[in-house]
C-alpha cells in the first residue's frame, strides 16, 4: 500500500470552487480561516494541524457526494467527529488534506424500547445519545469524561473504553450495526438490529477501532441495556495499588455482575482534580496513598446497598481498606466522580505532559505501577509520576508532569524518551502502550514497529482493499508512504 499525499493548487483566490454545490456556504470553512482553528488543534493543545478546507455536510448524501469529489480529485480525508481524541487521529498534518467534520450529522434517528436499540447520526453527541436512552428508561452505558463532546461516531472509530468496560465492555462490544461511507462514495449499511449473524466476516468490527482509516461512519445502531433502579456507589482509600488490586478481586467475586465500576487514583492526582475545582475535597478522612471508586448497578429485588456495605466490612477486617464513604446520594456521589473527571482536565491545563493509555493482565497492574514508578524516580527525578485507571480492566494511564519550571523544549525531548521507557516496560509484561486511546498519529510509528512483517502485510492488505488510493486518513494508524 502506498499513502497518498496529494500536492492540489488552490485556485488563484484561494477559494475553494470545485466542490459539490451542495457543500458550499455554511457547510464550508477555508483552512486559512480563523473558524477553521478548533477544527485543528487537539483537546490537550499538544497539536496543532493545518488543512485545505473543513467540509461540515448535513446529510448522509452529502457525505457520499464529498467522498466522491475526494476520490476523483485526489484529496486526502482526516474525518473528525468531536475533536477530543488523545491520539491525534483527528488532526490533519498537510495543508493539503481536507477536514470532514460530521457535527452537523447529529441526530438521534431512533430508540426501541422493544428491541432495546438506538440509531443514531455518527456526529450525534455521547450525551445525547444517553439521554435519548434514559428518556425511554434504558441506558446506553458507555461512560467518558468528555462525553459532553464526544461524538458516537468518534467513539466507534476510535473504539472508546471508559468507566463502565468493566460490565458492559468496549464499544465494539455495545455496536450492533454501522452505515459506512466507503472511500468510493459508496453506501454500506449493516444496521439492522441483530445480535446475533453469523453470515461471513463482520465488515462492522472492522470499521470499529478503524480510525477513519477505511471509510466515514455516518449511522450507528447500539444496544442499550435496563435503566438500573439502584446504583450504589464507594469512594475508599487504600495503602497500595496491590491491595487495591485485591480489593477488585474481593468486590468481582462477592458482588459479580452488579460491579460496573472500579477506578483507581493516586494520590498525588488529588491536586489536579483541584486545578479544576478548588472545592473538591477527598472525602476520606485520612490520607490514603491510593484511592478507589467502586460501584455497583442493578434493578429492584436485591439490597444493592447492603451487598456494598456487607463487602466493605470484610475488606476492612481484612486489612484490604483504611477508610471508606459510600455515597448516600445521587449528588454525592456525583463528587466522587467529579474528583475522577477533574484530575484528566487539570493536567490538560497544567501544561505539556507525558500521557499514556498502558494495558497489561489483571495481576500485573501493581508490577507495572511500581516499576514505571520507580523508572521514573530513577532517570528523571523532578518529575512527577501521576497514577490513576481502570484497574478492573487492566488499563492504567500512568502520566508524568515535568518540573514546573522545565524548558518546553526541554522537556518535549524529555518526553520522548520517558515515553519509551514506558512502552518497554509495558512490552516486557506482555501488555498494550493503547488500552482504549487508539493509535492515531502520535503512536502510528510505536505501532508499526512492534508489528511481525505478516502482521504488517495483513494490515496492508485490509487498508488496500477498502482505500487503494491511501486517501483516508493518510499516516493514522500506519505510518506515511516514506517509513513503510
Amino acid at each position: 500500500m502506498t499513502s497518498v499525499y496529494p500536492s492540489l493548487q488552490r485556485e488563484a483566490s484561494g477559494a475553494i470552487v470545485e466542490l459539490p454545490a451542495q457543500l458550499a456556504g455554511n457547510a464550508l470553512i477555508d483552512g486559512r480561516s480563523p473558524l477553521a482553528e478548533r477544527y485543528l488543534l487537539d483537546w490537550s493543545r499538544d497539536r496543532r494541524g493545518s488543512a485545505r478546507f473543513i467540509v461540515r455536510p448535513g446529510s448522509v448524501e452529502d457525505v457520499q457526494a464529498f467522498v466522491r469529489w475526494c476520490s476523483q480529485s485526489g484529496v486526502a480525508i482526516v474525518v473528525q467527529g468531536g475533536n477530543t481524541g488523545l491520539a491525534a487521529g483527528a488532526i490533519p498534518d498537510n495543508s493539503e488534506f481536507a477536514v470532514l467534520s460530521l457535527e452537523r450529522l447529529n441526530r438521534i434517528r431512533r430508540v426501541d424500547p422493544l428491541d432495546f436499540t438506538l440509531q443514531a447520526d455518527a456526529g450525534a453527541v455521547l450525551q445525547d445519545v444517553k439521554d435519548a436512552a434514559e428518556a425511554s428508561d434504558m441506558i446506553f452505558p458507555l461512560a467518558l469524561g468528555a462525553q459532553g463532546s464526544c461524538t458516537i461516531g468518534g467513539n466507534v472509530a476510535t473504539n472508546a473504553g471508559g468507566i463502565n468496560v468493566l460490565r458492559y465492555g468496549m464499544t465494539r462490544d455495545l455496536v450492533l450495526g454501522l452505515e459506512t461511507v466507503l472511500p468510493d462514495g459508496t453506501l454500506w449499511s449493516g444496521m439492522n438490529g441483530l445480535r446475533k449473524d453469523n453470515r461471513g466476516y463482520s465488515l462492522k468490527q472492522l470499521m470499529i477501532g478503524s480510525e477513519g482509516t477505511l471509510g466515514v461512519v455516518t449511522g450507528v445502531e447500539v444496544r442499550l441495556s435496563p435503566r438500573p433502579t439502584q446504583v450504589e456507589t464507594a469512594y475508599v482509600g487504600l495503602g497500595s495499588f496491590r491491595q487495591a488490586c485485591e480489593l477488585f478481586r474481593m468486590a468481582r467475586h462477592f458482588c459479580s455482575d452488579l460491579l460496573s465500576a472500579f477506578e483507581v487514583i493516586g494520590e498525588e492526582c488529588l491536586p489536579l482534580a483541584h486545578l479544576i475545582d478548588p472545592n473538591l475535597r477527598s472525602p476520606l478522612t485520612q490520607e490514603c496513598p491510593v484511592h478507589a471508586i467502586v460501584e455497583l448497578a442493578c434493578g429492584p429485588g436485591i439490597d444493592a446497598g447492603g451487598l456494598l456495605e456487607t463487602m466493605l466490612a470484610r475488606a476492612l477486617e481484612s486489612d484490604l481498606i483504611k477508610d471508606g464513604v459510600v455515597a448516600q446520594s445521587r449528588s454525592q456521589a456525583a463528587t466522587f466522580w467529579a474528583i475522577r473527571e477533574g484530575l484528566v482536565e487539570g493536567q490538560a491545563r497544567r501544561g505539556f505532559h507525558v500521557r499514556t493509555d498502558l494495558s497489561v493482565r489483571l495481576s500485573q497492574v501493581p508490577k507495572l505501577i511500581e516499576q514505571a514508578r520507580a523508572c521514573i524516580v530513577r532517570e528523571w527525578p523532578g518529575w512527577t509520576s501521576l497514577t490513576y485507571g481502570h484497574a478492573g480492566d487492566g488499563n492504567i494511564h500512568f502520566n508524568v508532569l515535568p518540573p514546573i519550571d522545565c524548558d518546553p523544549g526541554e522537556a518535549r525531548i524529555v518526553a520522548q524518551a520517558v515515553l519509551t521507557r514506558l512502552y518497554e516496560l509495558v512490552g516486557a509484561l506482555g501488555g498494550s502502550f493503547s488500552a482504549e486511546h487508539g493509535v492515531g498519529r502520535s503512536r502510528s510509528q510505536v505501532f508499526w514497529a512492534g508489528l511481525s512483517q505478516r502482521e504488517r502485510q495483513l494490515h496492508t492488505a485490509i487498508k488496500a482493499a477498502f482505500d487503494p488510493a491511501g486517501l483516508f486518513n493518510p499516516a493514522c494508524l500506519m505510518p506515511g508512504p516514506g517509513d513503510l
